[in-house]
C-alpha cells in the first residue's frame, strides 16, 4: 500500500488523541502531507470512524488542489479537510496537522478569546499570544479562511465554540504542540479564577520569542 509508514503513523497518533484525553472517540482529526501518483497532497483521518477501528486503508489521501479523494477508499475525508488543505498551501513549513476537541482549549475557545501573555511558553505557538480563530459551521471554506487568519506567523490556534488546531514539522512535533497548546489553556482557566492575570510585555515576549526558536533543539 501506498505510503503504508505514514497511514499507520497517522492510526498511532490518532488513537494518542484517545488515549492522552486530547479528543475523545471520533472527535479531532489529524493529516500528514505526502505525495501518492504524482500528486502533492495530504493523507488524513477518516470521517466517523472511531480511532480503535482504523485501518491503514481507512485512511484518505486528498490533492492539495482537488476536493475529492485520490485513492479508491470507500470512506470520506474528515468534515474539516478544507483547513488542513489550506494550511498545507499557505505554510509550506507544516509538514502535519493535528485538530482537538481537547476540553481547555474547548472552554476557553467557547468564549471566543485568543489568550494573553500571561505565560511565557505561548511562544510556543510562534506569537506573544494565541489566536482564536472566529467561528463559523465545521467543514465550511469560511471556517478554514478564518483558521488561516489566526494562524498569521503561529503555529497553533484556537477555534471559536469548537476546539484547536496545530501544525508542526512530523506529527510528533504537532501533537506535542497541541498538548502544549491543552496545558496552557488549562492553566490559563485557573488563573482566571483568581482574577485578571499579570501580562508579560511585548519587549519581554520579544525576548522570549528568539529565545523559543531554539527551544526543541537542546
Amino acid at each position: 500500500m501506498r505510503n503504508l509508514n505514514q497511514r499507520n503513523q497517522i492510526i498511532e497518533y490518532s488513537l494518542k488523541l484517545n488515549s492522552t484525553n486530547l479528543s475523545p472517540l471520533r472527535s479531532g482529526n489529524i493529516s500528514l502531507r505526502g505525495i501518492e501518483d504524482g500528486i502533492e497532497g495530504y493523507l488524513i483521518t477518516p470521517s466517523g470512524k472511531k480511532y480503535e477501528t482504523l485501518k491503514p486503508e481507512d485512511i484518505v489521501f486528498m490533492g492539495l488542489n482537488e476536493e475529492e479523494e485520490k485513492n479508491n477508499s470507500t470512506n470520506k475525508p474528515s468534515s474539516e479537510w478544507r483547513f488542513h488543505r489550506d494550511i498545507y498551501a499557505n505554510k509550506k513549513e507544516a509538514q502535519a496537522i493535528v485538530h482537538a476537541h481537547s476540553p481547555h482549549a474547548t472552554a476557553v475557545a467557547s468564549h471566543g478569546k485568543s489568550i494573553p501573555a500571561f505565560h511565557y511558553m505561548i511562544a510556543l505557538a510562534g506569537g506573544d499570544n494565541i489566536k482564536c480563530a472566529e467561528y463559523a459551521t465545521f467543514g465550511t471554506e469560511e471556517l478554514s479562511k478564518n483558521v488561516i487568519k489566526a494562524l498569521d506567523n503561529r503555529s497553533a490556534c484556537l477555534m471559536s465554540n469548537h476546539g484547536q488546531v496545530a501544525f508542526g514539522k512530523n506529527l510528533e512535533d504537532a501533537f506535542e504542540l497541541a498538548q502544549e497548546i491543552e496545558n496552557i489553556c488549562h492553566q490559563y482557566t485557573i488563573a482566571l479564577k483568581l482574577g485578571q492575570p499579570k501580562i508579560l510585555s511585548f519587549e519581554e515576549m520579544k525576548k522570549v520569542l528568539d529565545k523559543a526558536k531554539n527551544y526543541k533543539k537542546g
